[in-house]
């Protein structure tokens, strides 16, 4: 059966038509966006003129470089049993206080184990996925890259490999119970377009899921009616994953607090300059 002549014009037309739910981006973009982000046709770029001051600013990326210079130092970190980083390494990390973890600080835990802070582990599997650290007979040393990077002071190639990593390799919800599905992973970028477009003033994290959601409404198939609405289980899901695990991490937004620690009903979240620093947009 022959297609009339103008169907191939009319889904071009579509696939390059900007789409109010995807924040006025075309179908074409996101998916550039999604399975190609940081190909030439994304719609969010890494800025040309990244210093070392915006770096400096990058609290995830302060415990990498960190990570590597004390395995620099050391020639070698050799692990636990269990493979895990020693708790001598664990402190020397943490008391550098680039992100303080709200249990350890109020006292309702001690810095014993590598799980006791899930930022500096997340930061040293990062590191590995990334190709700067290798593990070997249960001791991590630098790669021959991360040797180099390091050598030569290249923290801005040090940092686009953590962070691609970080994005692409390390699973988001290794950190958390909720589903195994790439829930604020995928797209990742996406929800970058929405927190600068949105977060010059502290929003709550329903005013982001939702439009996040909009964009990608499959997620919301993942959750059943249980102790909450599927809803409100997707909003922590998507606001621990995407705010307080990786935003925050990095430095691209604020927390403005109701109460003493981390809540994703109360607390608002403001974005930082660092989001315009580091990324620009093109399109968006």
């Amino acid at each position: 059966m022959k297609l009339p002549n103008n169907i191939e014009p009319n889904i071009y037309h579509r696939n390059n038509s900007p789409m109010d739910d995807f924040l006025g981006l075309s179908p074409s973009e996101i998916h550039e966006l999604v399975y190609d982000t940081f190909g030439e046709k994304s719609p969010v770029q890494f800025r040309d003129d990244i210093g070392d001051e915006t770096l400096d600013q990058i609290p995830l990326f302060r415990i990498a470089e960190e990570f590597l210079k004390i395995i620099y130092r050391d020639k070698q970190i050799k692990l636990t049993p269990l493979g895990a980083l020693p708790k001598k390494v664990m402190v020397e990390l943490y008391d550098k206080r680039f992100l303080l973890d709200e249990h350890i600080e109020s006292g309702l835990t001690k810095l014993w184990k590598e799980d006791d802070c899930i930022a500096i582990k997340s930061a040293r599997l990062t590191a590995e996925l990334a190709g700067l650290v290798k593990k070997t007979n249960g001791k991590l040393t630098l790669t021959k890259t991360g040797t180099k990077l390091l050598e030569t002071n290249n923290r801005l190639q040090i940092f686009k490999q953590f962070f691609k990593a970080f994005t692409e390799k390390f699973s988001w919800s290794y950190n958390d119970g909720y589903p195994e599905e790439p829930i604020g992973q995928l797209a990742w970028a996406f929800s970058i377009i929405i927190l600068d477009k949105f977060g010059d003033q502290p929003q709550y994290i329903e005013l982001y899921a939702d439009k996040y959601l909009k964009a990608f409404p499959i997620f919301i198939t993942l959750f059943e009616h249980s102790y909450t609405t599927p809803e409100r289980q997707f909003y922590r899901c998507y606001g621990v994953r995407t705010y307080d695990r990786f935003f925050l991490w990095f430095g691209f937004m604020t927390v403005e607090k109701q109460k003493s620690y981390f809540d994703i009903d109360t607390d608002k979240f403001k974005r930082t300059e660092l989001v315009r620093r580091i990324f620009r947009f093109i399109n968006a």
